[in-house]
């Protein structure tokens, strides 16, 4: 992938920092975007009257397909040049956030948002795989570390940008604001990256594979979102999740038979990696359908401002900053079953204490004591749950191991968001009135909390301590890579500590 240890960029130089800014703008476009909308949820359902199940469109339509094209972006940009199709991503994304911006209503903002999805799923693996291919060895760190700690900011900034650009103007300023990022980036970007491509990347493009993932999981997420409206035995929902499950079995036959599987299923025969992301699915998947409904329970049942309901998550960026390394340093001197055993129960309870900002509206004795106990949970779980996800495989895997544990929760917030409100009794537009939503989100947050206390009991029994034989053991993680903002970043977006592709 890299020539020798004195080959490539100086992380000091003025060519070397402007290819960190332009990796960590693109990236951020992608990662705000993700956290920006929740924010908004609330005033786009009132203006256009949708229903839960709309909103839901909103979210999931961007997370399908970037869940379901990651692996092949990463894949594209090894085959045909890292910067290229870093370079389509952001404009294709500037593209699909002017038009989420000037929608009319909710069909053209959903089919939009899925756009968006595609664009995200183009550029986000090619940010990093950018540094590590551009930099010398001896520069990577301190790069991937900027890159780390600058996108960590981005995402934790999200939430309270997109509170004051809905409360201050609209909530179609929070599309805008990525087309003069997107120029910039692409202005940066064409002067400063230097092209590069995986020279052992000769295989085909994995496209049967791509499309069968699409289609399963739009055709799963399409069911469980409209089954609650139409009825579970409606012939549109009983067709579509069927035509989901198939497409999800074809594509394990498909990879299974592909010389250049986008997935190569042989990592999971890992006990270590399967139980890993195990957990991964169940605590991300109760943190995506919590933070999809905390937003709206905000505004709506406690008449937060859409500012302030971006501002109470604040604290939560603060533990993360201030903790998650330091969660990294210890799981590596212990190994990672202790703090991946009591991390998510404590996230468990910090979700369960979130079910009683509907009958205590003060933030300080309501929000703010499950803000501060979940984020000490995240805390303790995300740095050595990432790091065991990489430590699990052989070094030359690392990459695509990141990148299918970020695909994993990804995918559980995607399926969170579709079931959770049908599941706790939301539907329709019974979001929009506080004695019908207080209800239904404190079964919703119960169910979260259910979830974490499930995924701690599984990595206590399932997780293994390694016994640490050399000084580069996989299980200790890069203090360049495992910052907290990265960790942060990671926890409320999903984005991996290492995005790039299996070839590298």
């Amino acid at each position: 992938m890299t020539g020798p240890a004195d080959v490539g960029l100086r992380y000091g130089t003025s060519r070397g920092r402007w290819v960190v800014a332009s990796t960590v703008l693109g990236s951020g476009m992608a990662s705000i975007d993700a956290t920006v909308v929740g924010i908004a949820l609330p005033t786009i359902g009132r203006q256009f009257h949708a229903s839960i199940g709309t909103l839901q469109w909103v979210v999931t339509g961007y997370s399908l397909t970037l869940s379901a094209l990651l692996l092949l972006g990463g894949s594209l940009g090894d085959h045909y040049g890292r910067r290229r199709v870093f370079l389509i991503g952001v404009t294709w994304f500037a593209l699909a956030s002017a038009a989420c911006a000037i929608a009319p209503g909710t069909t053209l903002l959903i089919a939009a948002r899925i756009l968006q999805g595609v664009g995200a799923a183009l550029l986000t693996p090619g940010s990093l795989a950018i540094l590590q291919a551009s930099f010398r060895r001896d520069d990577r760190a301190p790069a991937i570390g900027a890159w780390s700690g600058l996108g960590g900011v981005a995402s934790a900034a999200g939430p309270l940008l997109g509170g004051y650009l809905v409360t201050a103007g609209s909530w179609r300023l929070i599309f805008v604001i990525n087309i003069p990022v997107g120029v910039v980036v692409l202005f940066l970007s064409a002067r400063f990256i230097p092209e590069s491509r995986d020279p052992t990347a000769t295989g085909g493009i994995d496209l049967p594979g791509a499309g069968l993932a699409t289609l399963a999981l739009s055709g799963i997420t399409y069911g469980l979102i409209e089954g609650p409206t139409r009825g579970w035995t409606s012939p549109v929902v009983l067709t579509a999740i069927s035509v989901g499950v198939l497409a999800s079995v074809s594509f394990i036959v498909v990879e299974r038979a592909s010389d250049e599987p986008m997935l190569p299923l042989g990592l999971f025969r890992s006990r270590q990696f399967t139980i890993t992301n195990a957990v991964t699915f169940v605590v991300y998947g109760a943190l995506g359908g919590a933070l999809f409904l905390l937003p709206v329970e905000l505004q709506v049942v406690d008449h937060y401002s859409p500012l302030q309901s971006g501002v109470a998550l604040l604290p939560l960026t603060a533990i993360m900053l201030l903790l998650s390394a330091r969660s990294g340093r210890l799981a590596s001197k212990i190994g990672p079953r202790l703090q991946m055993g009591v991390g998510p129960v404590v996230v468990g309870l910090g979700l369960g204490l979130l079910a009683r900002t509907t009958t205590d509206r003060s933030y300080g004795s309501g929000v703010l004591p499950a803000v501060i106990v979940f984020g000490l949970g995240l805390a303790i779980t995300v740095a050595p749950l990432t790091a065991t996800a990489l430590g699990a495989v052989p070094d030359e895997h690392s990459g695509l191991a990141s990148a299918v544990n970020n695909d994993v929760s990804r995918l559980a917030g995607l399926i969170a968001v579709a079931v959770l409100p049908a599941l706790s009794g939301i539907s329709g537009s019974s979001y929009l009135h506080p004695e019908s939503l207080e209800g239904g989100f404190r079964t919703a947050v119960i169910i979260c909390s259910i979830l974490c206390l499930v995924g701690g009991a599984l990595a206590a029994v399932g997780i293994r301590n390694p016994t640490p034989t050399s000084p580069t053991d996989p299980l200790r993680p890069d203090p360049a890579v495992t910052s907290g903002s990265e960790c942060f970043h990671c926890a409320l977006d999903g984005t991996p500590i290492s995005v790039t592709d299996s070839r590298q």
